[in-house]
């Protein structure tokens, strides 16, 4: 299917489009991840102010727009055609639902309005690179073992004492604009065996100086576009997220989860969509004995044979649109595409798709990462399956192989 937006739909992708076209060559690209922080800083404050993007899906009444995740699902896919890098992923997609989730009135009032005009940017820090667990995509976040589970490891919470307040130790090794952020969303277990559970905490590193203990280390990555820092805790003053700490935060992750599904999967099928429609201009640019690369059967087989790759891919991310908890599936369906589809254009190239100056090797490196950081392929789907309950269970509780649920 391919979803009929609405007008205003149809105006927010148009405009979003040719404000991106402009910066997107390789060269604009990389030049905008290359600052210290990692986006260029003009671009994003005009998103934030023009466009209102980073409040899109927040309510009005915190200086949203109002809107929902179908229009969520249009940025994000233009994002993904031009690789933009941003931290819109990190603050409007992963962390200001959390906020609005779990917060107090306080704290929804305190941030969430600075989060909607671009001034607040925001990270999830997940211990463990379990990302993809902590939001239900490939695990079951529930009991929150993800988080260290009171073994060595992970993010440990302890009482502060009379104040209310808390501390945090640990170590986060990747977290998707973590570096830059002026707020980090930490997942972290407290509680020990009697009472353990997971919850989230609040540290503000906008201010003057850092929180005392707080190490932030931007890490090489394989996609330049996409940042992870390292966040190391050492006795780290924090606020909890919530009025208290009777609550788990595994279900709220899990509900982030499935509308983050939604919006990757959109952006990977942007991607996907952008380098199919890059390789095919190439390939009518090029000849081969004297007429377009374009025009050879081989060639146009391989093309048509991708062209219905994203589209279904495509189709499958409007669809979530409508069914959140098809957003897995989704997911897996479009990383898939973005995967092969990008390894096909670096051949279509000639093979020199990979080089630095080709806009091939930036999406093929968004794949890549984007597999790692969220998947793989095989267990997003695995999860999803198990979710519907299309297998049957081995009497000792494991998965029978080829075994289905009639």
């Amino acid at each position: 299917m391919d979803a009929a937006f609405t007008a205003e739909q149809d105006e927010i992708r148009r405009t979003l489009r040719e404000l991106l076209a402009a910066r997107g060559a390789p060269d604009d690209v990389r030049s905008a991840a290359a600052p210290p922080d990692g986006y260029d800083a003009a671009l994003w404050r005009r998103l934030s102010r023009d466009l209102g993007l980073p409040g899109l899906a927040l309510p009005k009444e915190y200086g949203g727009g109002g809107r929902g995740p179908a229009e969520l699902a249009v940025v994000l896919e233009e994002a993904g055609r031009a690789l933009l890098p941003s931290p819109l992923l990190a603050t409007a997609v992963l962390a200001a639902p959390l906020i609005l989730a779990l917060g107090t009135g306080g704290q929804r009032a305190a941030l969430l309005p600075s989060i909607a005009t671009g001034e607040l940017t925001a990270a999830l820090a997940v211990p463990g690179g379990a990302l993809s667990t902590a939001l239900g995509l490939t695990g079951d976040p529930t009991g929150g073992a993800w988080a260290g589970g009171g073994r060595a490891g992970g993010v440990q919470a302890r009482p502060a004492g009379g104040d209310g307040g808390w501390r945090l130790y640990g170590e986060a090794p990747q977290v998707l604009d973590g570096h830059s952020a002026g707020l980090l969303l930490v997942a972290a277990h407290t509680g020990g065996f009697p009472r353990s559970r997971t919850l989230l905490f609040l540290v503000r590193t906008d201010g003057p100086s850092p929180p005392a203990g707080l190490v932030r280390t931007r890490q090489a990555s394989l996609d330049e576009t996409r940042p992870i820092a390292r966040i190391q805790l050492r006795d780290t003053e924090a606020e909890l997220l919530g009025a208290d700490d009777a609550v788990d935060a595994t279900a709220a992750l899990a509900a982030a989860g499935r509308t983050a599904a939604v919006a990757l999967a959109a952006e990977a099928a942007g991607a996907a969509t952008s380098v199919l429609e890059r390789a095919a201009a190439q390939l009518e640019a090029r000849e081969t004995s004297g007429r377009a690369t374009g025009s050879l059967q081989a060639v146009k087989l391989r093309l048509a044979d991708l062209y219905v790759r994203v589209q279904s891919a495509r189709s499958a991310a409007h669809y979530a649109v409508l069914e959140p908890d098809s957003g897995g599936l989704a997911l897996a369906q479009a990383l898939e595409a973005l995967r092969i589809t990008t390894a096909e254009a670096v051949q279509l190239h000639g093979g020199v798709g990979f080089a630095r100056e080709q806009e091939a090797q930036l999406y093929f490196k968004r794949a890549a990462s984007d597999e790692l950081l969220l998947g793989p392929v095989h267990r997003l789907r695995d999860h999803a399956a198990q979710r519907a309950g299309l297998f049957g269970q081995e009497p000792h509780g494991g998965r029978a192989a080829g075994q289905v649920a009639v």
